[in-house]
C-alpha cells in the first residue's frame, strides 16, 4: 500500500464532499430539525399505548386498572426491580406497579406517567403509594437524542459511501482508476477514512449545537461516547462497502440501501422502546448496528456506563465492521 497514492484518493473525496454545499448542509440540518421538532412538540410522551410494568405473581385481579383500554401489562421479574425504575425514569416503561407491596414508580416528567397515575387512582388503586424515580428526571429528548445521532450517522455512511462508489462505477471513474497504480485496497481505504472523520465532525457539531440550545443529560464519559460513534460509523460504512461493491446501477444501489436503512431505522429502538414488542422482533434488531450503537450511547448518556458496561455492544460492532469491510474487499469490482 502507497501511502502517497492513498492521500490523494482522500484529500479528494473530502474536496468532493465539502464542495457539496448541499449535502453538507442536510447533514447538519436534519438532525437537528428532528431533535428540535422532538423537544417542543412534546413533552415527554410518544406512543399512544402506555406501557406498564408489573412486578411478577404481583398482579391484582380484583383492580379494574388492568382492564383499561391501551394498556400493555409487561411482567417484570422480582429480580429486575431496579433496571424496571431505570426504565421508567428512561421513558422505556410508563409505569411500574407491584400490587403486593401497594406501590408505583413513575417519571414526574412524563405526561403518560401523569395519567396513568389518575387512571389508577379512579380503578381501585387510590391506596397505592407513589414513588417518583430517583435522581435527575430524563425528559424524552434526552432519550431520543443517542438515537437520532446515530440514525444520521447510518444515513451518511450507507448513501455517502455505497452510493457515491457506484455513481463512480457509472461515470467510468474506476474504470480509469484501474489503469492507475491505486489499488483496490488504498482506494476503499481513503473512501472509508474521508467518510469517517467526516460523519465524526458533523455528528460532533451537531451534539454541540443541540446541546447549546436544549441541553442534554450527561452523566457518562464524552470520549467514550466518541469511541462508540466512531466504531459504530465504521461499522457503518463498512456495510455500504458491501452494497458498492458489484452493484453498477444508482437506482438499484438507492433500492438496496433504502432497504438496509429503513428496517434498521424502525427495529433499533431509536424512536420508540422495543420493551414489550414480540421476542423475536427484540432479537431481530440486534442484527443491527444502530441498535448496539443506540443502545450503548443511552447507557452512556442516561446511565453513566462505562467501558465495561458497554463493551459487548463494542465488540459486536467491532466484529460487525471486519466482517463487512472483509466482504466489501473480497467482492470489489472496479467495472
Amino acid at each position: 500500500m502507497k501511502w502517497q497514492r492513498f492521500f490523494s484518493v482522500l484529500k479528494a473525496r473530502d474536496r468532493e464532499f465539502i464542495r457539496d454545499r448541499s449535502a453538507l448542509a442536510w447533514n447538519i440540518l436534519f438532525p437537528l430539525l428532528i431533535i428540535l421538532g422532538f423537544a417542543y412538540a412534546f413533552t415527554g410522551d410518544k406512543m399512544d399505548q402506555y406501557k406498564i410494568g408489573v412486578v411478577a405473581q404481583s398482579a391484582d385481579a380484583s383492580l379494574e386498572f388492568y382492564a383499561s383500554d391501551y394498556m400493555q401489562f409487561i411482567e417484570i421479574a422480582e429480580s429486575d426491580r431496579a433496571s424496571a425504575i431505570n426504565k421508567v425514569q428512561r421513558h422505556q416503561l410508563d409505569m411500574l406497579l407491584d400490587a403486593q407491596q401497594k406501590r408505583y414508580w413513575v417519571n414526574d416528567s412524563s405526561s403518560s406517567g401523569y395519567m396513568l397515575e389518575k387512571v389508577l387512582a379512579g380503578s381501585g388503586g387510590s391506596a397505592y403509594l407513589k414513588q417518583s424515580v430517583k435522581d435527575e428526571q430524563i425528559r424524552y429528548v434526552d432519550w431520543l437524542i443517542p438515537g437520532v445521532l446515530g440514525m444520521n450517522m447510518m444515513f451518511s455512511a450507507l448513501f455517502g459511501v455505497g452510493y457515491v462508489v457506484v455513481r463512480y462505477r457509472k461515470n467510468g471513474v474506476l474504470k480509469r482508476l484501474r489503469a492507475t497504480p491505486l489499488s483496490a485496497l488504498e482506494f476503499l481505504s481513503a473512501q472509508v477514512i474521508s467518510r469517517l472523520w467526516l460523519i465524526m465532525a458533523v455528528t460532533t457539531a451537531v451534539y454541540i449545537g443541540c446541546d447549546l440550545l436544549i441541553g442534554f443529560a450527561m452523566y457518562g464519559s464524552y470520549l467514550n461516547l466518541f469511541l462508540v460513534y466512531a466504531l459504530g460509523a465504521f461499522a457503518m460504512i463498512s456495510m455500504g462497502l458491501i452494497v458498492a461493491a458489484q452493484v453498477k446501477s444508482e437506482e438499484m444501489a438507492g433500492g438496496l440501501l433504502n432497504m438496509l436503512s429503513w428496517p434498521m431505522m424502525f427495529l433499533s429502538g431509536v424512536w420508540f422502546s422495543l420493551e414489550g414488542l414480540h421476542p423475536w422482533v427484540q432479537k431481530l434488531a440486534l442484527i443491527f448496528p444502530l441498535t448496539h450503537i443506540t443502545q450503548a450511547a443511552r447507557g452512556i448518556m442516561l446511565d453513566g456506563a462505562g467501558l465495561t458496561e458497554i463493551l459487548p455492544n463494542l465488540l459486536v460492532l467491532l466484529l460487525m465492521s471486519i466482517v463487512f469491510l472483509l466482504l466489501g474487499v473480497l467482492m470489489f469490482r472496479w467495472e
